[in-house]
């Protein structure tokens, strides 16, 4: 399984990730420790490297409220994941507690142990109803959010505050320019700074007004959400729904966006996380939809630096929505240690708020990011709760193929899509429809 980005922490990310071979890294919060479960007095969390930033205060906490040490073993997303299988199908564990992936959730759901004491009525009104729905397989919850992301709308508010540029927008089009916050507005809004800019610069734009991300899958599937549907690809019962009119409404509004109106920059179908956030961050967008973390992140050499505000997903048909992004704290049946590792996960909720202090800035509760939201340089985070909070925002299929019908299907089809050969978009979702048939069963 290659990276899904589920989390914001990809390619993309500032964060550099550490891995030192096949077994990975392994660090203490305190001087000793083991890297075997098992140990008394001791526990080993299994995590990725970038989450390993994010859990680390929760664990010095922990270590010095119960004397219990945690010895972190850190690997490379694909590897993280080649372990947790190779492990949990086995039996034979060798760490207390992993932070897993959303998406893996479904695929290790038997040998994971459920949690349902931990889910009291004030974590359940805690939470965020993508991510309570996204941590329950078979009726029981087997995942603890510990962090969470979701896509935003970043902006230039250099440009979006320029006096010329406003009375030019309002000639134009009839009405203020303002930050959008439906479909049509963010058409028009980036119709006008590419074209504005193509005037500027002899017909060939310097700034584009959007990106479009032909190379993963996420954004469209926000885009499907918006449009309405309260499922992505497959429903509730497993059916594949991926040629609804919804979908279709999506493919058609995401690719018109390079295609017909050509407000992104060309080679559409090439672009993923990394690409987009360095057009952005180097001046050549004047919006982009993003992963929430990635506002602290901005380099101070960089031309937008200071010059970036965030809001919330703009909304179609369906209101505003987006695809969570949430790593999950997860006990193996298996361990010897379940009890502790248990209480880890209920102090690493209660503690949730230690994430925003990391390089990543993330933390999964309401409570904890509504106390960071009204902080200088946590702009970031109201409209994060907005968009996590939405009726639109939903989780992706839990279904155990699903990172498949990603990599075979999904981002194919929307190249295909998005790359201004004039492909029938219906005829895209038909046929993705019977390969994902194909692959579900």
């Amino acid at each position: 399984m290659r990276r899904s980005v589920v989390a914001g922490l990809a390619a993309a990310t500032l964060v550099t990730v550490a891995a030192c071979g096949a077994g990975g890294t392994t660090s203490k919060s305190t001087s000793s420790g083991t890297a075997a479960a098992g140990g008394a007095g001791t526990l080993t969390v299994l995590v990725e490297g970038g989450g390993h930033g994010e859990l680390q205060p929760v664990a010095d906490k922990f270590t010095q409220e119960t004397g219990t040490k945690i010895t972190f073993v850190e690997l490379p997303y694909d590897g993280l994941y080649d372990r947790l299988n190779s492990e949990l199908s086995s039996g034979n564990v060798s760490f207390d507690v992993a932070a897993l992936d959303a998406v893996w959730l479904t695929a290790f759901k038997d040998g994971l142990t459920p949690i349902d004491d931990l889910f009291t009525d004030k974590v359940k009104g805690d939470m965020f109803p993508s991510l309570l729905k996204e941590a329950q397989s078979n009726g029981h919850f087997i995942g603890m959010p510990a962090w969470t992301n979701a896509e935003l709308l970043f902006y230039r508010t250099d440009l979006f505050n320029d006096e010329s540029k406003k009375a030019a927008f309002k000639a134009k089009y009839g009405y203020d320019l303002v930050v959008p916050t439906t479909w049509q507005q963010y058409l028009d809004v980036a119709k006008f700074f590419t074209q504005d800019s193509a005037a500027a610069n002899g017909g060939t734009p310097k700034l584009y007004g959007t990106d479009v991300k032909g190379k993963v899958e996420t954004e469209w599937l926000a885009t499907v959400l918006q449009a309405g549907d309260k499922n992505v690809v497959l429903d509730d019962s497993g059916k594949v729904i991926i040629n609804d009119a919804a979908h279709k409404k999506a493919l058609d509004y995401y690719t018109q966006l390079a295609t017909k109106d050509k407000v992104a920059p060309a080679g559409a179908s090439q672009i993923d996380w990394a690409a987009a956030q360095n057009l952005f961050n180097q001046g050549g967008l004047a919006m982009t939809r993003f992963w929430a973390h990635a506002y602290t992140q901005i380099p101070k050499d960089s031309p937008v630096y200071g010059k970036v505000g965030v809001a919330p997903m703009p909304a179609g048909d369906g209101g505003i929505g987006a695809i969570p992004g949430a790593w999950y704290l997860s006990v193996p049946k298996a361990t010897k240690n379940s009890a502790e590792a248990k209480k880890f996960i209920e102090f690493a909720y209660e503690n949730n708020a230690l994430g925003l202090n990391t390089t990543l800035g993330l933390a999964a509760t309401k409570s904890a990011l509504q106390s960071a939201a009204a902080q200088a340089g946590h702009e970031n985070l109201n409209p994060l709760i907005t968009t996590l909070g939405a009726n639109g925002t939903q989780p992706r299929p839990a279904n155990a193929k699903w990172q498949q019908i990603v990599d075979t299907v999904l981002v194919p089809m929307i190249q295909k899509a998005v790359d201004g050969n004039g492909t029938d978009n219906q005829k895209l979702l038909d046929d993705a429809k019977k390969q994902i048939e194909g692959i579900v069963g």
